[in-house]
C-alpha cells in the first residue's frame, strides 16, 4: 500500500489532520455519535474478529489502521488509501485487521442521503455514467484529496457547534458531489435513479426491515416493487449478495440476538417474536449464523461485556 502521509502532499495533510481530530474525540474503543446526525467516529485499540452489523448506505473512511468488511462471503479491505461505500442497507461482518493502542484504527462513517444524490444527478452537471450495468451494493473506492478535504471540514465543524446548522449541509452536499465524481459514481447512481432496479431493490429492503417477522412471499414482494419475480431475485442477489429469504433470516436472527441480550428474552420467546414457528429451527439457524447455540452465545456476550476494558 502506498502511504498517503507524504510531507507536502495535501492528501497527507488532510489525513494527518483527520487523525488528530478523530483521535482526540474518541477516548477509547467504541463508536461515537456527533452533533452532525449523519457522522459517526470510531476507534479500535486492537484487532478484532468479525462481528455482525447492518451497514446503511454510507461511506466508511479509515484514517489510520485497517478494517475488513465481509458481505455475502466476499471480503472488502479498506485503509487510509481506500474507502468503503455501500449503496444499500447491507448485512455484514466487520473485522479490524490493523490496530494497536499506540496506533489505533481510527475513522468515520458518514450516512448518504439519497435525496441529495438524486438532486445532484438531476442537475445535469455530472459526467455521464460510465457503466449502466448493475453492480453490487458495496465497493472499494480510491481516497483522494477531493474526498478528504470536505471530510476534514465536516469534522472540524464539531469545534464550532454554532456553525453546524448553517455550514454542515453545504459540506455534506459537497461530499455527495465528490463521491458522484469518484470511481464509485456508478454504484451510487444506480440506487438514486428512481426508474432503475437498484432503487426498487432498496424499496424492497425497506419493506423487509419493517416486516421481517411476517411471512415472506417473494412473488408478492417483487410485485410490490413492480418487478417480475425472476428479475427481482436476480437483482436482489446481485446488489445485496444474498437472496431475499436470506436477508429476512439475517434480520430475524440479529433481532432475536438483541432481544435475548438486551431485553432478557428466553430462546423460545425471542424465536416467536421474530417470526419463527419452531424454536428448534430457530436454534439450528442461529447456530449456523453465529457459530454457537443461542444460550451459549448470549452467555459469552454478557461475560465479555462484563470484562473491564483495556
Amino acid at each position: 500500500m502506498k502511504s498517503a502521509q507524504t510531507a507536502g502532499n495535501p492528501v497527507g495533510d488532510n489525513l494527518n489532520a483527520l487523525i488528530r481530530h478523530i483521535g482526540r474525540r474518541t477516548p477509547d474503543t467504541g463508536d461515537f455519535g456527533t452533533a452532525i446526525a449523519s457522522l459517526e467516529l470510531f476507534r479500535r485499540n486492537e484487532t478484532a474478529p468479525p462481528y455482525s452489523c447492518m451497514v446503511p448506505p454510507s461511506i466508511v473512511l479509515v484514517v489510520e489502521g485497517a478494517k475488513r468488511m465481509w458481505i455475502g462471503g466476499d471480503a472488502y479491505d479498506y485503509d487510509p488509501s481506500r474507502f468503503l461505500v455501500t449503496s444499500l442497507d447491507l448485512p455484514a461482518n466487520s473485522e479490524v485487521i490493523k490496530a494497536s493502542r499506540d496506533r489505533p484504527c481510527l475513522g468515520l462513517a458518514f450516512k448518504l442521503d439519497q435525496r441529495i444524490l438524486a438532486e445532484l444527478i438531476a442537475s445535469g452537471t455530472l459526467p455521464p455514467r460510465r457503466d449502466r450495468a448493475a453492480t453490487a451494493g458495496v465497493g472499494i473506492g480510491t481516497v483522494t484529496d477531493a474526498i478528504l478535504g470536505p471530510f476534514f471540514r465536516l469534522v472540524s465543524l464539531l469545534d464550532e457547534p454554532e456553525a453546524i446548522p448553517t455550514l454542515a449541509p453545504l459540506v455534506q452536499r459537497e461530499i455527495h458531489y465528490r463521491l458522484l465524481m469518484s470511481d464509485q459514481s456508478d454504484r451510487l447512481r444506480q440506487i438514486a435513479a428512481v426508474d432503475g432496479h437498484g432503487y426498487r431493490i432498496a424499496k424492497a429492503i425497506d419493506w423487509l426491515k419493517l416486516n421481517f417477522a411476517s411471512p415472506l412471499r417473494v412473488d408478492d414482494l417483487a410485485s410490490r416493487v413492480q418487478m417480475s419475480t425472476p428479475s427481482f431475485h436476480h437483482h436482489f442477489r446481485q446488489l445485496a449478495s444474498m437472496s431475499p429469504l436470506q436477508y429476512q433470516k439475517w434480520l430475524r436472527l440479529n433481532e432475536a440476538r438483541r432481544l435475548m441480550l438486551n431485553e432478557h428474552r428466553d430462546v423460545s420467546t425471542a424465536a416467536f417474536e421474530v417470526g419463527y414457528e419452531s424454536p428448534s429451527q430457530f436454534s439450528r439457524e442461529y447456530a449456523r449464523m453465529f457459530g454457537v447455540a443461542p444460550k451459549r452465545d448470549i452467555t459469552a456476550l454478557r461475560e465479555n461485556a462484563a470484562k473491564p476494558s483495556g
